[in-house]
């Protein structure tokens, strides 16, 4: 099921709430800002409050405060005594805290509430140790994609992004509604059905691939190939990299797909793309198999609980602190309105299409629908994670993403930066893709007409990047 959604629809957003007099969004992280100001917004003069809940004493506060939430008004208090107010209950704390209170959670919620997510973990945590979710609570739910940050942006900007949305235990019938009026009152254009346990696997999976760990090491080992010819320049090198992979060719696919991509290249260019995407796409599949397997078997979600631990300790470190993004990266940005934009580089284009497409195919193989899997792999990529890249690197792109995206990114771009070094690269001068069956199958691969279907649903704008 496909739902299109209208914010301004104020009425229908009443009819989709009954029963709903508060919602209470839970935690200020990466989704929680974006989220708590549009249901403000879109809410406001209906009736429902929206209060922020936050742990006491947590900095946070000020922040909540800074943006119009206040304990004065109503609209913000300590986490638990808002939990326990709210019929709709949004929990946007970070994965790791849901793991480590989600009983006291639970406990807080008063019966017959509706307990909102905007990411399965907690589901997938709870599958890996037998647990459930109360009996007594529905459970929905709403999955923007894309970062906190772009679903404020581009709400502000009179779009938005479309999500996802699932319902997993609904007590009294009106899970379903309220779901959709959740995703509708955040801006969501287009809302497409899924289930938690999809929804999960195909996020925590997606981060650790193309969404944000296989393009950073896709981009660091491609730069470091490219400097190591004499005739280019470092800046050069980023341009034919990092630039072209959040420039010109997020910007082909975002208009007319990833055969669109391919077919604005030159036939010597298409050449150099079919033998890159012949040495790239298995090595890329057998590691996004890998990242599948590990995220359904429960040991990537164990590991992110783990490192919840550990941080306390050994906060991450930063990702953009190397010559590539601190010198090079700058430089090139400094210098676009000079420069313009750079061509395609089609090595370039041809590991990262067969990175995409590999992840499709992993997708498509375990079941996930196309909605799902364009969404996942291409459409979160392209228009809403890679232009935070472009405007001021890898860092601001990862890390302002949820902490269980951080650690993936963290965790997987190193293999993916091996396998473009010593499996992708090393073996690109040998391969004969002419009559490879691989490129057949490229351009004649489902996903291009699920992919225009999808794209026919993209905002109107492109977010705009301060």
């Amino acid at each position: 099921m496909i739902v299109r959604g209208d914010r301004n629809e104020v009425g229908k957003l009443i009819d989709g709430f009954n029963g709903i007099n508060q919602i209470g969004v839970i935690g200020w992280g990466s989704q929680g800002p974006a989220q708590a100001r549009n249901l403000r917004d879109s809410l406001k003069d209906t009736g429902i409050n929206v209060k922020v809940g936050l742990r006491h004493g947590s900095s946070s506060m000020e922040k909540a405060r800074a943006v119009g939430f206040t304990e004065e008004s109503g609209t913000l208090g300590e986490m638990y005594d808002v939990i326990h107010e709210s019929d709709l209950v949004i929990l946007l704390i970070s994965d790791a805290a849901q793991v480590r209170h989600y009983r006291e959670i639970f406990g807080a919620m008063k019966p017959k509430a509706v307990l909102g997510l905007s990411h399965g973990f907690l589901l997938g945590y709870l599958e890996s140790i037998s647990e459930k979710f109360p009996e007594n609570i529905s459970v929905v739910g709403v999955c923007p994609k894309g970062m906190g940050p772009s679903v404020r942006r581009l709400y502000e900007q009179d779009s938005g992004i479309n999500c996802s949305f699932a319902v997993e235990q609904d007590i009294d019938g009106d899970a379903t509604d309220i779901a959709i009026a959740w995703a509708v009152a955040i801006g969501a254009p287009y809302i497409f059905q899924t289930t938690l346990r999809d929804e999960y696997r195909s996020d925590i999976f997606g981060e650790r691939g193309v969404l944000l760990g296989a393009v950073h090491g896709i981009v660091e080992a491609l730069y470091r190939h490219f400097v190591s010819r004499r005739d280019v320049t470092v800046c050069d090198a980023f341009r034919m990299s990092a630039e072209n992979i959040t420039g010109p060719i997020s910007s082909a696919i975002s208009k007319e797909g990833i055969l669109g991509l391919y077919n604005s290249l030159q036939i010597h260019e298409q050449a150099i793309f079919d033998i890159a995407y012949v040495t790239a796409y298995n090595p890329s599949k057998a590691l996004l198999q890998e990242i599948y397997d590990e995220v359904a078997s429960g040991n990537e979600i164990r590991s992110v609980v783990m490192a919840g631990d550990r941080l306390k300790e050994f906060p991450l470190g930063t990702i953009d602190a190397t010559y590539m993004w601190g010198v090079a990266g700058r430089d090139v940005r400094e210098s676009r309105e000079k420069t313009g934009e750079p061509p395609i580089e089609p090595l370039t284009a041809g590991v990262y299409a067969a990175t995409m497409m590999a992840q499709v195919d992993v997708l498509k193989a375990r079941g996930h629908s196309w909605s799902e899997i364009c969404n996942e792999s291409i459409i979160e990529a392209i228009d809403s994670l890679n232009p935070y890249m472009h405007a001021r690197g890898v860092a601001y792109m990862v890390d302002n993403c949820s902490t269980t995206a951080r650690l993936g990114a963290r965790k997987w771009a190193p293999r993916f930066d091996y396998a473009v070094m010593q499996q992708i690269l090393v073996r690109y001068e040998n391969v004969r893709a002419e009559s490879n069956s691989l490129i057949l199958r490229f351009k004649n691969h489902d996903v291009h007409r699920a992919l225009a279907t999808c794209q026919e649903m993209r905002p109107p704008i492109d977010i705009a990047v301060a």
